[in-house]
């Protein structure tokens, strides 16, 4: 297996990972019970020298689920017939993957409501308002 290439910045190391395969359960017909198609990725991200901490953070916030006890994230293919088909799969998931964790997100600038949009809202209630009174039985 050749080194990820996450950009130009950053290259990680065939080594750091570690690739299984198995059978698959995905499409193969008579193939799928004979082939271990199925491609199983292994990463033990905390231990990355490449990788900054804080990133590493983000990365372990957005993406916990996928890590198991042992503090490896594990991901896996088995959509197409072919392991090469596969791995590349797997591959790609995991550099979208660490590209969406690298920068932290925007923080939110707070901003008040226009005047327009205050307007709306109340005009908004008090059609709401006269629909239900409206709906309400008067007894003389």
């Amino acid at each position: 297996m050749n080194d990820l290439v996450v950009s130009t910045h950053l290259t990680l190391p065939a080594s750091e990972f570690t690739i299984t395969t198995a059978r698959s359960s995905g499409p193969g017909g008579q193939n799928v019970n004979k082939v271990n198609s199925k491609v199983i990725l292994h990463w033990s991200f905390e231990q990355s020298e490449l990788i900054a901490d804080d990133w590493k953070d983000r990365f372990r916030r957005s993406f916990g689920n996928r890590i198991n006890r042992e503090g490896q994230l594990v991901l896996q293919s088995d959509q197409h017939r072919d392991q090469t088909q596969n791995l590349e799969e797997v591959r790609t998931r995991l550099v979208k993957m660490l590209t969406d964790t690298r920068r932290p997100p925007k923080k939110r600038k707070a901003t008040r409501p226009t005047l327009g949009s205050k307007r709306r809202r109340k005009e908004a209630k008090i059609q709401k308002s006269q629909k239900k009174q409206g709906r309400s039985m008067k007894f003389d």
